[in-house]
């Protein structure tokens, strides 16, 4: 596949960018390098390969969901605030 100017608008259009004319040029070029590395993958040897060489059937170890409170990070927070009471930030009222 070829990055030209027709593409680039084409993508512009599809994306609802747009790009300076000073940048159009640089653009192309990086992204006809980013097709051409795409096409070097498609020729690589993947037949010893299997399709699901990536996936197993154990899920994800999952840890005890214990709860916890540490008042040193709330207190360390709430001490920047202009103003707090009872561990809350105190705002202004903004709904009627």
């Amino acid at each position: 596949m070829q990055v030209d100017e027709v593409l680039l608008k084409k993508l512009e259009k599809l994306s609802f960018l747009k790009i300076a004319d000073d940048k159009r040029e640089e653009i192309i070029n990086q992204m006809s390098e980013i097709v051409s590395f795409v096409d070097n993958l498609s020729q690589l040897n993947t037949d010893g390969v299997d399709d699901t060489f990536a996936m197993n059937d154990s899920s994800t170890f999952l840890r005890e969901d214990r709860p916890s409170c540490d008042t040193s990070v709330n207190d360390a927070i709430l001490k920047n605030a202009p103003q707090s009471a009872d561990h809350f930030f105190i705002v202004p009222k903004i709904i009627e």
